[in-house]
């Protein structure tokens, strides 16, 4: 994802180069023609994640010490974005490889030399399920696991997941576990972004040496100095799950606009001359493009440096209202098709599945940042009384 060659520079700040476009224009390409074979086999094709492993996804948020590009989450938006017109699982599973990336940037010195190391280097496939599950013991020199956690988006083909469990102290933290040592379940089978493989993993007593942990709470204020992972998490995990979401949707409003354009309607009138197409191309075209626009602020505004704590409060309400309003466009755009666009070859109702399925992220509940938002709001009015 980075278009700079090795060894050469070009006065850009590391974590701002762009991503390689002709890259993500391959795997678009791979992904579009896979997209069937994807949902059927839900999972990621081979091919495409070769396209998804060579276009930099994995290393893209990672340090530039450890082989990574240490890219943008502007550049990671626009990429994932692009990937998502052509198949949104693909592009979901793009966007957690690359976070997860991020992710695990935290880890002892010592458990990052062992992760990236080896052959495949910052090149390397991430799942995560971190939510707090299974159970956990400590031991002299780190922790003993066992256990189910749900929704490890594309650990078919991760060489590494990582774990979130509360420790016996009740303390969070994050626990990265090698392929060799958990079991994969076939538990995924859902009717929106079903070719992302988010199936669970089981671990039977399995010990993690603590330079493969680190805490939740190091995560989600974030490092000191430069690179991606130095902004609370909160400001940009959002993208990770919300990026997909607007490429699939944006794919819904070409899908419709094309069918309108040659379509002819029961009543023998072009459909493209219907207001009430007319009405929903227009209102989709606007919530998009709006969505797209708050996105880019929270990016670029974490690309820019430490948020103030203003944009802390803000990032969260503008990834899940950005779902919502995406969510929104193609409801529209799925109602113009009527039981024609019902069908299961209709690229619509796909994507009107896909994005249904992603603005349920628990991330992108809307209602989960009223609060933190709100008080920031009501705090420097009454500061300002």
């Amino acid at each position: 994802m980075n278009t700079e060659a090795p060894g050469t520079t070009s006065g850009t700040a590391p974590h701002t180069r762009p991503v390689d476009a002709p890259r993500t224009t391959v795997l678009g390409a791979v992904a579009a023609e896979h997209a069937g074979r994807t949902e059927a086999a839900r999972r990621l094709p081979d091919p495409v994640v070769d396209a998804l492993r060579d276009a930099g996804f994995a290393r893209h948020l990672v340090p530039t010490r450890w082989g990574g590009t240490d890219g943008s989450h502007t550049a990671l938006l626009h990429a994932v974005a692009e990937i998502g017109e052509s198949c949104a699982s693909t592009a979901w599973n793009a966007a957690v490889y690359a976070i997860v990336g991020r992710m695990v940037s935290h880890l002892p010195e010592r458990g990052l030399a062992e992760l990236w190391g080896g052959a495949a280097g910052a090149d390397e496939l991430l799942a995560a399920s971190i939510a707090p599950s299974g159970q956990v013991s400590r031991t002299r020199d780190g922790y003993r696991l066992s256990g189910t956690w749900p929704f490890a988006s594309g650990v078919d083909h991760a060489a590494w997941t990582l774990l979130g469990a509360l420790t016996p102290e009740r303390e969070y933290r994050f626990f990265l576990v090698p392929r060799d040592h958990y079991r994969i379940g076939d538990t995924w089978d859902n009717v929106g972004l079903a070719g992302t493989g988010s199936h669970s993993v089981t671990l039977d007593d399995v010990a993690v040496p603590d330079h493969r942990t680190c805490a939740q709470a190091d995560l989600m204020r974030g490092a000191v100095g430069a690179g991606p992972d130095r902004v609370p998490f909160k400001t940009v995990n959002g993208l990770t799950f919300v990026a997909p979401v607007l490429g699939a949707a944006r794919s819904a409003l070409r899908a419709c606009a094309e069918r309108a354009a040659n379509r002819t309607e029961v009543t023998g009138g072009a459909a493209r001359a219907n207001p009430v197409v007319q009405d929903a191309l227009t209102r989709a075209g606007a919530r998009i493009d709006a969505a797209q626009l708050l996105l880019e602020r929270a990016a670029a505004v974490a690309d820019a440096g430490t948020p103030d704590a203003t944009a802390r409060a803000r990032a969260p309400r503008d990834f899940a209202y950005a779902a919502e309003l995406l969510a929104d466009a193609v409801d529209l755009l799925f109602r113009t098709g009527g039981a024609r666009g019902q069908h299961v070859a209709d690229p619509v109702q796909r994507a009107w599945r896909d994005v249904h399925c992603a603005a349920g992220h628990a991330v992108l509940q809307f209602g989960s940042t009223v609060a933190t938002y709100s008080t920031h709001l009501m705090d420097g009015a009454h500061h300002h009384a």
